[in-house]
């Protein structure tokens, strides 16, 4: 019987995406990212990217130990990407301790990924009420339910609670679900290309204004 290969030669063979992606014209790209974001993004959307809003997003506490997860992004507005999430829980806890984080998006069926590293703060409380209001019912008994990330304890128990809470009071917020804002003073966008391999245009916010580079792959 041949023998197996190793991970790394397996992990190298394997199949890529075959369609052709789209062409990156950096010429053309607006002065200021958002724009392209709100761009590309309404590609993703329109092209069938399954889960076009999911995103990473790392954070790190004070003394630099990171942690990163998968969530869904909220908006975009003119100057930022906005998430939620509880403020108690890990990653609420490491932006009140050091307000830096980094998203990535990767839309892979269009060979495409945005980066952005920014500073994040709370939106206002009315948009962090609208965005809990707007989640499903057993989502928000949940994020009554229980301290996210700490260890289950009778898990049937507690939901039971936080669906007993929103019968009681449907319109309840917790106090701590945030709606987070990240202004980035980085956004690099990322092409993947048959021709051209990868194309890497990176926007860096200055004083007077974006400055746009391309960066070698």
């Amino acid at each position: 019987m041949a023998e197996k290969a190793s991970l790394r030669t397996r992990l190298r063979q394997l199949p890529r995406v075959k369609a052709e992606f789209p062409y990156f014209d950096t010429d053309t790209a607006p002065d200021e990212p958002i724009a392209l974001l709100l761009e590309w993004l309404e590609a993703a959307i329109e092209g069938g990217v399954l889960q076009p809003d999911a995103m990473t997003l790392a954070t790190a506490t004070v003394d630099g130990h990171p942690s990163a997860r998968t969530l869904l992004l909220k908006d975009v507005d003119a100057t930022s990407v906005w998430f939620a999430s509880l403020s108690s829980g890990p990653k609420g806890l490491e932006l009140t301790e050091n307000p830096e984080a980094a998203l990535v998006f990767f839309w892979r069926e269009q060979g495409r990924q945005v980066r952005l590293v920014g500073t994040v703060e709370e939106g206002p409380r009315s948009v962090s009420q609208q965005d809990f209001l707007q989640r499903q019912p057993n989502a928000r008994a949940r994020a009554i339910a229980g301290r996210q990330s700490e260890p289950v304890e009778d898990f049937d128990k507690h939901l039971k609670l936080g669906e007993k809470k929103l019968q009681a009071d449907p319109d309840f917020v917790p106090i701590d679900w945030v709606a987070y804002q990240l202004t980035p003073w980085s956004v690099e966008f990322w092409q993947a290309e048959r021709a051209r391999d990868q194309v890497r245009l990176r926007y860096l916010r200055e004083a007077g204004g974006w400055v746009k580079d391309l960066l070698w792959p």
